[in-house]
């Protein structure tokens, strides 16, 4: 059995918000490895399905720079099928789509018959940083467009956004984006896990009662505020990078959304909060609550927990093809 250092609490970060953003930098700079090596060990014993075939395509975004995307489909494609425009987690700070536990989530995707294609949007740190807002949201808006752009030369139905975490924020900031663009009707769907969406995180909230209830289950606040304070300001509430701050004029007229969250997880009341606000806005949304598990369980653990994780994979698939 591999030692992945998940068996207790983390320590304190050595840098607070009275550091400097230099500091606060390199900090969230140092996360990056850290757990590409916890993935990496957890996703060494897990097979990738059969069956698929992928493609990687580099675009031009609109800020003129390059974005990898990679196209992951099932090799016997004979129909037009949804696509999952797949945003990855790390708090849009760190991580990459080419890691071990996103080309597998992508491939476990395409296995139950969708198109998976995976943004390799920039970061605030780690390889792919030093990139603020809304620098990671455009290069996801920008996949969105050549991705609808090429809808019938990729065999494509409809466009469903999705992922986890920091994935979840961008998936849900995507769709607030396009409406703002007037292309939100290029998103049939949007389909967020456990979002990282209120940067209300170390500041003594009162609203948000999971930010201390589950603190230091598997994820510390502090840490999370710290990696917040990177992408647009310690104290921002700009909805279009923090979705949770955003209004009902905001929410109305956006595709369906669906919203998981996880039981023991400090984000779990913003992913059920945002819900209900989408509700109130008239806009058709299902909520679960995935009990018993940490921050993105149900993404991590695929062969400690497989009837979890199966399930959030046949989840995403039946609420795709479910979308008129």
């Amino acid at each position: 059995m591999i030692n992945i250092g998940l068996d207790g609490v983390a320590p304190a970060p050595p840098v607070t918000y009275d550091s400097s953003r230099e500091e606060i930098q390199e900090f969230n700079n140092g996360l990056e490895p850290v757990y590409t090596d916890v993935f990496a060990a957890i996703f060494s014993n897990v097979e990738l399905p059969d069956g698929l075939t992928n493609e990687t395509k580099t675009i031009i975004g609109d800020d003129g720079n390059e974005i990898k995307l990679y196209i992951t489909k099932p090799a016997d494609a004979s129909v037009n099928m949804p696509a999952i425009l797949h945003l990855h987690g790390g708090g849009m700070a760190i991580m990459k789509a080419d890691d071990p536990n996103y080309i597998y989530w992508r491939h476990k995707l395409a296995s139950t018959g969708l198109i998976v294609v995976g943004v390799e949007f920039r970061n605030t740190a780690g390889v792919l940083g030093n990139h603020p807002f809304p620098a990671g949201l455009n290069d996801c808006v920008s996949a969105l467009k050549w991705v609808y752009d090429n809808k019938k030369e990729l065999g494509i139905s409809k466009i469903i956004v999705s992922g986890e975490s920091g994935g979840g924020n961008l998936s849900i900031a995507t769709a607030l984006k396009a409406k703002q663009d007037g292309i939100v009707n290029y998103i049939d769907g949007v389909y967020a896990q456990c979002p990282y969406i209120s940067n209300l995180y170390g500041k003594e909230n009162t609203e948000l009662k999971s930010l201390t209830e589950n603190d230091t289950y598997f994820l510390r606040v502090d840490m999370l505020g710290l990696m917040a304070s990177l992408y647009d300001g310690i104290d921002s509430k700009n909805p279009i990078a923090w979705p949770y701050h955003a209004d009902t004029s905001m929410l109305e007229g956006l595709p369906p959304h669906a919203i998981t969250v996880n039981e023991l997880d400090p984000l779990r009341d913003e992913g059920l909060a945002y819900s209900d606000k989408l509700k109130k806005a008239g806009i058709s949304v299902s909520t679960k609550i995935i009990k018993g598990t940490v921050h993105a369980a149900e993404n991590i653990f695929p062969l400690e927990i497989p009837e979890i994780h199966n399930q959030a994979i046949e989840d995403i698939k039946s609420f795709s093809y479910s979308l008129k």
